[in-house]
């Protein structure tokens, strides 16, 4: 299974600290953010894999170069300096990605979720990975009822981690453009075309400076570790 790795935001709430480097390039321990990722998903069996990127990008695709070095093969979708959002990056990454389901993980965030249970996982359209809602989100974005489907509404709402498995289809006749992938989820949803899990493990949204030194604090003093 191919997975894409989305490292194409600006990281605004980051500055000044992305000025002049890549979100995904600050390090945390002693690897930056997206090796973490990419060492994880290597670990679990995901060895393909597809980084889209725009504001800096060519920096990352310096520093990363082809991935033989983390026993990956990396390919490189760049989306020129503004981005695509979401469902723009992974539409104009199609090709790339091929015609089967594939995993896209958020490289914005840490966590230390087994991503091999997700090869083994039946998708329709959709299967999307919810967590405990964080202080910054706590109203939180989708439910869950008892027979793994995801929906708009219930009592209890969960965060999206950022980590889903999707099928081609859900893009289909979708133009090229910029675009969220939130309103494809919920139209899937509403069609009850998507299924979830709860993780109740690990995972930071590193949006922030100030988590960002929470998480390197984590790694040196190994609370947390690949």
């Amino acid at each position: 299974m191919k997975v894409m790795i989305l490292a194409a935001g600006r990281g605004e709430r980051m500055r000044p600290l992305t000025d002049h480097t890549p979100k995904p390039l600050l390090c945390v321990g002693e690897k930056t953010i997206i090796e973490h990722t990419i060492n994880q998903l290597v670990s679990a069996g995901f060895n393909d894999i597809i980084i889209n990127h725009a504001y800096l990008g060519e920096l990352i695709e310096e520093y990363l170069g082809n991935g033989h070095r983390y026993g990956a093969t990396i390919s490189y979708s760049p989306e020129g300096t503004q981005g695509l959002e979401t469902a723009g990056g992974i539409i104009n990454a199609l090709p790339l990605l091929g015609e089967d389901v594939f995993l896209v993980v958020n490289g914005d965030i840490a966590t230390n979720f087994p991503f091999a249970e997700l090869k083994n996982i039946t998708v329709d359209l959709a299967h999307i990975v919810l967590v405990d809602n964080p202080e910054h989100h706590r109203l939180g974005d989708f439910c869950l009822d008892t027979i793994a489907k995801v929906s708009l509404n219930c009592a209890e709402k969960f965060t999206f981690s950022g980590i889903g498995l999707y099928h081609p289809e859900l893009f289909s006749n979708i133009p090229a453009g910029s675009r969220k992938l939130g309103h494809l989820l919920r139209e899937a949803i509403v069609n009850q075309r998507v299924s979830g899990q709860h993780f109740s493990g690990f995972w930071m949204d590193i949006g922030t400076p100030e988590r960002l030194q929470e998480l390197d604090f984590l790694y040196t003093t190994r609370k947390l570790h690949d």
